[in-house]
């Protein structure tokens, strides 16, 4: 983490202590990790499930191993024809695991699922080991990954609103395992866990601190209205690809790996597009998941709102992933979780066109050409990255029109946004108002008009 997020009046927050000794920690060498092992628990669903076991405890495997002081042994997909409320999975199963997990020398089990307080609970006691379902676990990845004031602010919101909901000390499982490395397992949050309305008042905290930096972001967003360039935010599921891609248009040194969630904070960038394209605002933003807990999704609302104003969205699939229809469906309800306008401008970007063998690759290089809104491209080779930019060019210049606005002299707002947007091609003053020649966007002039 940087150093540069805590602010004077904060100075005495124990939360920024906290974060102080995790992050000191967290460079202990001497800390060994913990061995870990993954279940997925395969339960039967009437129609079928939509996503196949071994992939989904493959993408969970993973989410442990994007996780640093885990070392994951292996995992385990568990057939479920029903859950049991209270320990989730039937006697017989949880003896077979505890020997298991006794012989391979487990100290944390993650569970690829929701688990109950109950029942997370009763599968510590009869394991004698620490539970981590996949809200938690996506929890602790993101306070690892929060780089800025503004990340460690909404991991810490999400992280209390969903610890409110349990109140079972859910929250020290990592503070014997790995000295207390995690964001939400550390030292003082037995207090947190006993006391209910000591998590609301530090939530009102947290909420008040998170208000000044969407202030703040208003600000900037104001700022780059007056000098308007277009925004082009990168969304799609985790390790898409986003990053590279990012790399690639800006030449900048975004952290990029074969790694879920390896992007948390927000990262901007103004750049020229190659080959005498516009100018344009490219954002890369947090990578989505599957079953994204809510808490996450709504604490993070504030980094997303470059891409609630975005002029348009880059949705970056990995088109070589067994499931990428079912990741680009998680996406897409996603962005309608977040309100995201239907009318945003969208491109789907098939990034990995270099990963599919000959024949798909022609396949898919055929189908993408029959479709406007789709571009297929290799963000590490550079296939197909030309006819990209060009499309994005075409996608933010060529559906502007020139139109001419009588605006009376009293409709000074309206005349002050076509002015910081640089829609004004030509004005003129005539005795009842001004006349204006503007040139702009089907979405702009609908903005205008909601004035």
């Amino acid at each position: 983490m940087n150093d540069d997020f805590v602010e004077d009046d904060d100075a005495d927050d124990p939360l920024v202590q906290r974060l102080q000794d995790r992050r000191e920690r967290a460079h202990d060498t001497k800390t060994q990790d913990t061995r870990a092992w993954v279940l997925h628990p395969d339960i039967y669903k009437a129609g079928g499930n939509t996503r196949k076991p071994a992939l989904a405890v493959e993408e969970a495997v993973a989410l442990g191993r994007a996780l640093p002081g885990l070392d994951v042994q292996g995992s385990t997909v568990v057939r479920l024809p029903k859950v049991h409320p209270g320990t989730l999975f039937g006697k017989g199963k949880i003896a077979e695991l505890k020997a298991h997990f006794a012989q391979a020398d487990i100290e944390l089990v993650l569970i690829d699922g929701p688990v109950s307080p109950v029942q997370q609970r009763n599968l510590e006691k009869e394991w004698d080991v620490k539970v981590l379902d996949r809200t938690s676990l996506i929890l602790e990845i993101f306070s690892d990954r929060a780089a800025t004031r503004e990340g460690v602010l909404q991991v810490e919101m999400a992280a209390l609103s969903y610890q409110r909901t349990r109140l079972v000390r859910a929250w020290t499982h990592l503070e014997r395992q790995r000295g207390g490395y995690g964001f939400v397992g550390g030292p003082g949050e037995t207090q947190l866990e006993a006391d209910r309305r000591a998590i609301d008042d530090h939530i009102v905290r947290l909420r008040r601190q998170l208000d000044k930096v969407a202030k703040t972001r208003t600000l900037h967003r104001a700022a780059r209205a007056k000098v308007p360039f277009p925004i082009v935010a990168l969304v799609g599921y985790t390790n898409a690809g986003k990053s590279t891609l990012f790399n690639y248009l800006t030449g900048a040194d975004v952290m990029a790996k074969d790694m879920l969630f390896a992007t948390l904070d927000p990262t901007m960038r103004r750049i020229a597009l190659p080959g005498g394209g516009p100018e344009v605002i490219l954002s890369d933003t947090v990578g989505f998941i599957s079953d994204l807990p809510t808490e996450l999704v709504a604490a993070f609302r504030a980094t997303l709102e470059e891409v609630l104003s975005a002029d348009l969205i880059l949705h970056v699939r990995d088109i070589a992933h067994p499931e990428t229809e079912t990741q680009k469906t998680d996406v897409e309800d996603i962005l309608t979780s977040l309100k995201v306008e239907a009318s945003t401008p969208r491109l789907e970007v098939w990034n990995k066109i270099d990963l599919v063998d000959e024949a798909e690759h022609d396949a898919l290089m055929t189908r993408a050409d029959r479709f406007e809104d789709v571009q297929a491209i290799s963000a590490v080779t550079g296939e197909g990255m030309q006819a990209l930019v060009d499309r994005i060019a075409q996608m933010l210049t060529g559906d502007t029109r020139r139109e001419e606005v009588s605006l009376p002299f009293a409709a000074g707002r309206q005349r002050a946004w076509l002015h910081e947007h640089g829609l004004i091609e030509d004005e003129t003053q005539g005795e009842d108002g001004y006349v204006l020649t503007v040139r702009w966007t089907q979405r702009q002039r609908a903005e205008f008009d909601a004035l």
